[in-house]
């Protein structure tokens, strides 16, 4: 399939898909900007940052299936295994240790809700202000780079439709992006924080469940690299 490939779809899907990242990293930096501004120490919202631990395995494997671009088939036989059993291990425990992150901050803001009236006058001067329309805008626009990613990674081939693993962690991705913009919107602005929380575990579940798929894919082709290097030449 690479040689039939559409080099040029395929690297703009690509590079859709590096900016998806890139801005679901930066909202992190975003919100802490929008935090000092407003007087607070730590800004409510993990869920648009937690995107990229799920988005950064689907390009992962954008990656890898484009590697043989640059690389020999051997070599890309050689090391597709190792570092995908690498890259959804370290995966698996960066997302299980945001999960427990936002599990704790999960904790803290309904404790602190219904701690009346102290507590939640804490939540309300801490937690209250999510900004929903920056929110909604970051959302906006990961999702229109999904798309983009989505229709270009077509162009570039139509046998990608056939990648059942690659469709459904893509499938996951854009899940994963509408449940937390639903969660955004079904509360008052002042529960959003919770809500947003809640989305941002839901989120780190599905990357650590990926993860684990990535880990069990990967040990095939660690055995049949250990073969080849032990095979007589």
């Amino acid at each position: 399939m690479i040689d039939t490939l559409r080099k040029p779809f395929f690297i703009i899907a690509l590079v859709l898909m590096i900016l998806t990242v890139l801005a679901e990293v930066g909202s992190v930096f975003y919100f802490h900007a929008v935090a000092k501004e407003g007087g607070l120490d730590s800004p409510p919202g993990l869920g648009i940052s937690y995107l990229a631990i799920l988005d950064g395995l689907v390009l992962f494997t954008i990656l890898l299936i484009g590697a043989p671009l640059l690389i020999t088939d051997r070599v890309h036989g050689r090391i597709q295994g190792i570092m995908t059993f690498i890259v959804a291990l370290l995966t698996l425990l960066g997302a299980i240790a945001m999960i427990f992150s936002a599990l704790a901050l999960l904790l803290l803001m309904v404790s602190l809700l219904f701690a009346i009236p102290f507590g939640t006058i804490v939540y309300m001067a801490e937690y209250a202000d999510f900004d929903k329309t920056a929110a909604s805008v970051a959302l906006s626009m990961v999702m229109t780079l999904k798309l983009g990613f989505a229709v270009f990674l077509v162009l570039a081939h139509q046998r990608f439709l056939e990648n059942k693993g690659l469709i459904l962690i893509i499938l996951t991705s854009f899940l994963a992006t509408i449940v937390l913009t639903f969660l955004h919107k079904i509360v008052p602005g002042f529960l959003v924080s919770i809500t947003d929380d809640i989305g941002a575990i839901i989120i780190a579940l599905l990357a650590a469940i990926w993860a684990i798929f990535y880990l069990i894919g990967s040990i095939p082709a660690i055995v049949k690299a250990l073969r080849l290097d032990k095979a007589p030449t």
